[in-house]
């Protein structure tokens, strides 16, 4: 019987394995003569070596019986786990620190009440250092335990100081938690329906963000409880499209990691989003000499040698690279030497970490890399990473993203001449955006456009275009309308088929006329 690889997490975590972890795990599972030839080391063996999982080659290859093959593969991944552990405990500031917790509780259980004391003494400095709160809340939980049963006459007053750490660490960790929830609320919502659409759906955003911030005095909150409010922020005014603000709550974010450059360790993926959303929100803003600046600080960071990236790390830092040197291409109007400088590293890493990517960023990649090739006049390539973002529409990704998509994969498949099925392509997007509720005023002025195409004579077009110009100018201000332009600059394209020009050629020459504007 074949399965997938992805439906079998034992297989999916051994290919996961890099050489050197093999061989770490080989050395652990071997450290005991006895385990020379057990089953779980020859089950591990066999399946590193398959391109795929194939379950009756495995009772081929290991002398197991049918009914105790479940409980050696529960076994053998526990093993890989454990060993995995021991790589990384001194690596992974948490690891180390639940070790630590779990050493105290083993001197504890053997009476070794004041070594138990000691280790979790230690173990709280360090986690205080890093602003680990429920952390250092487990650690005054067990050092209450013992000093409640046990007279070891550590220090005077004793419990009265671990129960006033213990309530202020409780206090702590609830508006954080306040904050967080706030952040992945606001982001699932984002998820699903993008930037608000009309003066209703912000009332409602802007009520859920009001009932749900929680009360608080900046100069008393802490490390985390300050990021997760920025994040909140972030979300909250991108979602509104306020991006001046946004770009605020961004660099304060941004900020926090320059006062406690040491967090960068500990909370590294926050620190890669930190970044990005400050640079997102530059795109938007068109701030290109700020973009710059970030953008060249975000690689510095990526590639020194004191910042080390676990695996999770690599995936966000691929993501936020390239998402990022796209971006700044399409403000330069760059896109064929986007294309030749970017594409050929971008496929190939792409291909690596895809397993890893989950379907909206995946979606929003395949969709910026379809904007360059449609940017380059590569329709077909821009059609053929649309089709990837379309054909995951009711995966729960954003509806703004499938929305464009297929506008644009309508645009493009006119541009290269392939609209023999043109009527029945409209018809089917108009269903799909009337079904998402998502058909607002530009979208309608693209559609309606779009399917007199074929009834408009060639002497006809220009005229045409300048016409639907000048119907979508008026929107590029309009406080809901506008966010079609943050997925597609509609109004380039339509300048470049009114000058008989490359849409590159129009956005380099705007660009340019900017920063002469900006000296």
């Amino acid at each position: 019987m074949i399965s997938n690889s992805k439906k079998d997490f034992l297989f999916e975590l051994i290919k996961n394995l890099s050489p050197a972890e093999k061989r770490s795990f080989k050395l652990f599972a071997k450290r005991m003569e006895a385990n020379e030839n057990a089953k779980f080391v020859q089950l591990f063996d066999v399946m590193d070596k398959m391109s795929h999982y194939d379950e009756a080659l495995l009772f081929k290859k290991v002398p197991v019986a049918k009914k105790q093959l479940a409980n050696l593969k529960s076994h053998l991944y526990k093993q890989i786990l454990v060993s995995l552990r021991l790589i990384y405990s001194d690596r992974n500031v948490e690891l180390h620190l639940n070790e630590q917790i779990d050493f105290a509780r083993i001197l504890y259980s053997k009476g070794l009440y004041m070594q138990s004391l000691k280790v979790l003494d230690k173990a709280k400095h360090v986690a205080n250092r890093y602003f680990l709160d429920t952390l250092v809340l487990r650690i005054v939980e067990l050092e209450k335990v013992i000093e409640s049963q046990h007279i070891t006459r550590s220090m005077q007053d004793r419990a009265e100081t671990l129960s006033a750490q213990a309530a202020e660490m409780s206090g702590q960790i609830a508006r954080k938690n306040a904050f967080s929830n706030l952040s992945l609320q606001l982001y699932g919502l984002y998820l699903k329906t993008g930037y608000v659409k009309d003066a209703e759906d912000r009332n409602r955003i802007e009520a859920f963000y009001a009932a749900n911030m929680p009360q608080y005095d900046i100069q008393e909150l802490g490390f985390y409880e300050k990021l997760y409010l920025y994040q909140a922020q972030v979300w909250f005014y991108h979602i509104v499209q306020d991006f001046p603000l946004c770009y605020r709550a961004a660099q304060r974010w941004v900020d926090l990691f320059e006062e406690f450059p040491e967090m960068r360790k500990v909370a590294t993926g926050n620190y890669l989003k930190a970044y990005h959303y400050l640079l997102d929100t530059l795109f938007y803003l068109g701030y290109y000499e700020r973009f710059t600046e970030v953008l060249k600080k975000f690689e510095e960071n990526l590639r020194s040698p004191d910042f080390q990236l676990d695996e999770n790390g690599s995936v966000l830092a691929f993501l936020y690279f390239y998402t990022n040197a796209l971006n700044i291409r399409f403000m330069r109007g760059e896109f064929s030497a986007g294309i030749e400088a970017i594409m050929p590293a971008f496929k190939k890493e792409f291909l690596a970490l895809q397993n890893k990517l989950d379907l909206h960023h995946q979606a929003v990649l395949n969709y910026k890399v379809a904007c360059l090739y449609f940017g380059a006049g590569e329709n077909q390539e821009a059609i053929a990473y649309l089709d990837e973002v379309i054909q995951h529409t009711g995966a729960g990704l954003s509806e703004d993203l499938q929305c464009f998509a297929h506008i644009l994969k309508l645009i493009a498949s006119y541009e290269a001449g392939l609209d023999e099925n043109l009527d029945q392509q409209i018809r089917n997007v108009y269903k799909v955006l009337i079904k998402m509720d998502d058909l607002h005023q530009v979208q309608k002025e693209m559609m309606a456009f779009i399917r007199q195409l074929g009834q408009i004579y060639d002497y006809q077009l220009k005229a045409a275009f300048v016409a639907l110009r000048e119907r979508l100018k008026p929107f590029e201000q309009h406080p809901y309308e506008k966010r079609a332009f943050l997925y597609l600059d509609i109004i380039s394209w339509l300048e470049s088929k009114i000058e008989n020009r490359s849409v590159q050629e129009i956005i380099q020459e705007k660009f340019l006329e900017k920063l002469e504007l900006e000296k």
